[in-house]
């Protein structure tokens, strides 16, 4: 599968990740996007030895859209502290099968991620005392537009919590998304992936400066994202 570079300079450089990849390695062994992007760097800039790329976040493998990473060491540090720091602003795109009530608003809650079972799960205010880990979640949703059965949400996630939107919309807005068997959907998708998609990044680059917005267009494969192809071109 050909890498579709989304943004590229001598700091950073972002991609659009597939659905079904990992991010990065896990037990599986499996390849990962970083793979990808380390040999992409390779023979693009002809470079001998080991490649340098590092981790800024991640995306769960069921989900597909703009993932970033640093090429340079000052890259990498300056933005996890963007993101620590919360100054990226992150817009999903989730496909659902219930309308959301109210068609917009926001979400807060507390998340604790079961690390035995992969599984985050949403605590009362009360409750998060007694798990340790628990921890604060936010993020704003509007509904974009409606096909059949078949609803397209934007979701602006505040925090960066394992599972967040996943967990936030399937149990405080009772809207699972498409596929996602884990947390409640109906529907199966036939590739096992879900209907997630991180659509933009946007920050002030930490080392130039200038403003970053970072756009990754849908899976054009996927028939469901095809029905929406209309609102998916902005």
């Amino acid at each position: 599968m050909q890498l579709q570079v989304l943004f590229e300079d001598n700091h950073l450089i972002a991609v659009n990740k597939p659905a079904g990849i990992l991010s990065q390695s896990d037990k599986t062994g499996d390849t990962t996007v970083m793979d990808w992007v380390k040999a992409y760097i390779k023979h693009r800039y002809d470079k001998p030895g080991a490649v340098f790329l590092g981790a800024i976040h991640r995306l769960d493998r069921p989900v597909s859209g703009v993932i970033l990473f640093g090429r340079t060491s000052k890259g990498l540090k300056r933005m996890n502290e963007l993101f620590r720091e919360r100054k990226v602003q992150k817009t999903y795109w989730a496909i659902v099968n219930e309308q959301p009530k109210p068609i917009e608003g926001s979400l807060t809650g507390y998340i604790f991620k079961d690390t035995d079972k992969n599984r985050s799960k949403m605590l009362p205010k009360a409750d998060s005392n007694r798990h340790q880990g628990a921890k604060r979640a936010h993020l704003d949703y509007r509904l974009l537009g409606r096909v059949g059965s078949n609803i397209l949400l934007e979701v602006k996630p505040e925090t960066g919590r394992p599972h967040q939107i996943r967990v936030q919309l399937a149990s405080q807005l009772k809207t699972p998304i498409h596929g996602d068997l884990k947390y409640g959907s109906a529907h199966r998708n036939e590739d096992g992936n879900i209907n997630l998609h991180s659509r933009k990044l946007s920050f002030t680059h930490p080392v130039t400066g200038e403003d970053v917005s970072i756009t990754a267009p849908v899976p054009e494969q996927d028939q469901l994202w095809g029905l929406f192809s209309e609102m998916t071109e902005w």
